[in-house]
């Protein structure tokens, strides 16, 4: 009997195949894990395939590169918040302080959204190929996006500054984990922030 042709590896079988978007879903779900809780540099391709219980070249054929995986797995659940500051532009110009904040703070309140957030900031923190991906993400598909509403002088730079508030508040608060800071209520959180975030987009 004629034993079949080997497998080319880093190739999906005709099994695999078959089931591309399970394969996809378990190796993006395991990548942001392995990223967040291990940051870039110390997340490997070979350690994402055993969380995901597949072959390391399977991970390359899907995705390239780690950098590229990273980007993929971060992207995945990045979709619904970039689709988020055409609203934060609705309505009046003097609650978009308010509509940014609580925009910012739901997404790393959400379980679903904040092992990618996680990922994100704790990669971009050492590693310049996660940093450009954050800086691609934040400024370019939601920085920007704002600032185009906003129809004020230096805009991208109200926006970038209001950033910087939000960003610094989220490292202290989710990823250093700095008390009280850590465990205050969220909506007290806003209430507090969204008045300099509004000064930041609005003021003269």
């Amino acid at each position: 009997m004629t034993s079949a042709a080997p497998r080319r590896r880093g190739r999906p079988s005709r099994t695999e195949s078959a089931d591309v978007p399970a394969a996809r879903d378990r190796i993006l779900a395991a990548a942001r894990e392995e990223f967040s809780e291990r940051g870039y540099d110390k997340t490997s391709v070979r350690g994402i395939a055993k969380a995901a219980g597949v072959d390391a070249a399977l991970v390359h054929h899907y995705f390239g590169t780690k950098e590229q995986v990273f980007e993929a797995s971060i992207e995945v659940v990045f979709g619904p918040l970039l689709n988020a500051p055409g609203s934060i532009g609705e309505g009046p110009l003097d609650g978009v302080g308010e509509r940014l904040a609580r925009f910012f703070f739901g997404a790393w309140e959400s379980p679903a959204t904040r092992s990618a957030l996680l990922a994100v900031v704790r990669s971009a923190m050492n590693h310049e190929a996660a940093a450009a991906v954050f800086r691609r993400l934040v400024s370019t598909q939601i920085l920007r996006r704002v600032a185009a509403q906003l129809d004020l002088p230096d805009a991208e730079l109200r926006a970038e500054l209001a950033a910087a508030q939000l960003v610094g508040i989220a490292m202290l608060r989710y990823v250093i984990k700095v008390e009280p800071l850590a465990s205050t209520d969220p909506e007290q959180i806003i209430a507090r922030v969204a008045p300099a975030i509004q000064a930041h987009l609005t003021s003269p």
